[in-house]
């Protein structure tokens, strides 16, 4: 119950902030009006092409950095090394979202960032310093994630799809979560997934591999690129677009924010998570990947993803398995 009544908070939340509505949530209305309801800003119909992303190479999106053996005593890091820089510091850097319920989300009723994203980053900081609560959150949106590591953040836990393009401009953690790009629609639409969205407005966030995704679909939908996914359900709730499309574990908390939409049709995407590094920290992703080795191993993955994700996603078996490249 609580967890609905917090869901509702955030869409009324968002829906006030961006379209100035100052009642529960707006009624959809019907293509017609499209013209006249305000458009949150940043949106931009048609989306263009993410451009930080280069043309993707060949690899395996999914093998990161093999660990350098067993974790280190929290407070006593390796001298000199990435960690022991985040220790001095008293402090890690983390860039995250606000605005994905579920992952990265202000709690209305704390003011605290909560989620799936939140609680992995507590337990980096938990290895690191015997403290999970030793984080500094620094927001960053979707389009910030590849160069915000670059002297910004320490690491980006910001629900990130691991590409071989991606690999050009940082560095991944093991994957943590296997996810696809589907579709979100109102529950009275009769859309059964991309393909019948030839000619319709898409909605998902800027220089994401959501929006490429769209881009390239043989259906042909128009792209509509927002900055943070809580825009793209402004923009439905208006009826300025007719569907979001992205990674379904996205979308799964636009659903629970707003009980008149459907998630439908397969998975028509491969999207493997990792939170995000500075290409020359390889020492700190190799810690981060022991610590998640032991997340899955000690049930901690699972206890995180029953707590976040499975009321929404349904049980898993397991964490996704680790996969290293040397």
């Amino acid at each position: 119950m609580r967890r609905g009544f917090r869901a509702g908070t955030a869409v009324f939340l968002a829906a006030s902030l961006l379209s100035g509505c100052s009642s529960a949530l707006p009624d959809r209305p019907p293509p017609s009006a499209r013209a006249e309801a305000p458009l949150p800003q940043g949106v931009a119909d048609p989306a263009v092409p993410p451009s930080a992303v280069p043309p993707e190479p060949a690899c395996d999106p999914r093998a990161s950095l093999r660990p350098a053996g067993a974790l280190p005593p929290p407070g006593r890091m390796p001298s000199g090394s990435t960690m022991d820089k985040i220790r001095a510091r008293g402090m890690l850097v983390a860039g995250v979202d606000q605005n994905n319920y579920l992952f990265g989300f202000r709690d209305p009723f704390t003011g605290r960032l909560a989620g799936f994203d939140i609680d992995l980053v507590r337990e980096v900081a938990r290895a690191i310093f015997g403290d999970p609560e030793r984080v500094r959150y620094v927001v960053v949106t979707q389009a910030q994630r590849l160069t915000a590591v670059n002297g910004q953040v320490d690491l980006v836990a910001n629900s990130m799809t691991i590409t071989c393009a991606r690999r050009e401009l940082v560095e991944f953690s093991t994957n943590y979560l296997d996810s696809g790009q589907r579709v979100l629609v109102p529950e009275t639409s009769t859309v059964t997934g991309i393909h019948d969205l030839g000619g319709k407005r898409v909605c998902a966030a800027a220089n994401t591999t959501s929006i490429q995704a769209i881009i390239d679909a043989p259906a042909r939908p128009v792209p509509v690129s927002v900055v943070d996914w809580t825009d793209c359900l402004v923009l439905l709730q208006q009826g300025q677009v007719d569907a979001i499309s992205t990674t379904d574990n996205v979308l799964a908390g636009l659903a629970a924010q707003d009980p008149t939409t459907k998630i439908v049709g397969p998975r028509f995407s491969d999207e493997p998570h990792g939170l995000a590094f500075a290409r020359g920290a390889t020492d700190f992703v190799r810690f981060v990947n022991a610590v998640f080795d032991r997340l899955r191993a000690d049930g901690g993955w699972m206890r995180i993803y029953n707590r976040w994700l499975r009321p929404t996603l349904g049980p898993v078996a397991a964490p996704p398995p680790a996969r290293y490249r040397g």
